[in-house]
């Protein structure tokens, strides 16, 4: 996955839009337009502040149904990310909670997005929802199927949930990568808003020997220096919003210090790494 080309940096942060309740879930307030306008301006906000892509999950649809989402909360997320990509020009990304990966492949391949995010894309994992299988199988014949070359960013050993069996990272990384051909891996803590450690990230990213790792939750503009010392590029949504309180909209201030940190981190890791030694010319030995 050549990140450069996707997201036109290397270091992408990629910002979250949590669209409020869709048609179907428990708390749906009866208004497409509601959803809509606080989708839109949310995006906005992100790309104001600088984000190198955006990523649209139905997170306020809890609690989640495990796999297949009804049609409903499909056309609503198709007609929402239509309208932001016709309101920011940068890269967008679809999450279906909490593991419908075909439904987000069909709405990225109509709409054009670039990327989508998968939980569990191999493996199963004890969740709150029940046992959730990798699917990545029919994913990935799927994606053939549509003729799509939509990226698909896998999550290991997601958050609020644990590994049927004891696999450890390094496995875990490697079976995603070249058994589920996941093109980029996320690394989270235990729950949203939790960081995953540092030396998980390190381990992470020995063991995915060059496809690009993503830092999945808990990273604010204070741990991101560190955060981002192992990984190459970063999801973060709780702590762009007002006051850090997940319920609330972005604030683009927020967004911009994140920004602001992450790019003086980036470049400063850069700084600090040993320039290569340059071949001398056999004529001038």
């Amino acid at each position: 996955m050549d990140l450069n080309q996707i997201f036109k940096t290397a270091n992408p942060v990629i910002g979250v839009v949590h669209l409020l309740p869709l048609p179907t879930s428990p708390r749906w307030g009866g208004s497409l337009k509601a959803v809509i306008d606080r989708a839109e301006q949310e995006a906005t906000a992100l790309a104001s502040g600088g984000v190198d892509g955006i990523i649209v999950e139905n997170f306020f649809d809890a609690p989640f149904a495990k796999d297949c989402v009804d049609p409903a909360v499909v056309s609503a997320m198709s007609l929402v990310v239509q309208r932001l990509m016709h309101m920011v020009t940068l890269p967008i990304g679809i999450n279906v909670l909490r593991n419908d990966a075909r439904s987000a492949l069909a709405i990225a391949t109509c709409v054009n997005a670039q990327f989508i995010r998968v939980n569990v894309l191999t493996g199963v994992m004890a969740t709150d929802q029940g046992l959730i299988e990798g699917q990545a199988h029919q994913l990935l014949r799927y994606r053939r199927e549509l003729g799509s070359d939509v990226k698909i960013l896998a999550d290991v050993l997601v958050k609020h949930a644990r590994p049927l069996g004891s696999p450890n990272l390094t496995t875990a990384v490697q079976e995603t990568i070249e058994r589920g051909l996941a093109d980029g891996v996320i690394l989270s803590g235990w729950a949203t808003g939790s960081p995953p450690s540092l030396e998980d990230l390190e381990l992470a990213s020995a063991a995915a020997n060059g496809t690009p790792v993503f830092v999945g939750s808990g990273a604010t503009w204070e741990n991101i220096p560190r955060l981002i010392q192992a990984a190459n590029g970063v999801i973060v949504s709780s702590s762009l919003k007002r006051r850090g309180k997940i319920e609330q909209p972005i604030d683009p201030i927020r967004v911009s210090q994140f920004v602001e940190a992450m790019r003086r981190s980036v470049s400063e890791k850069a700084q600090s790494q040993p320039i290569s030694s340059v071949a001398v010319p056999s004529y001038l030995e």
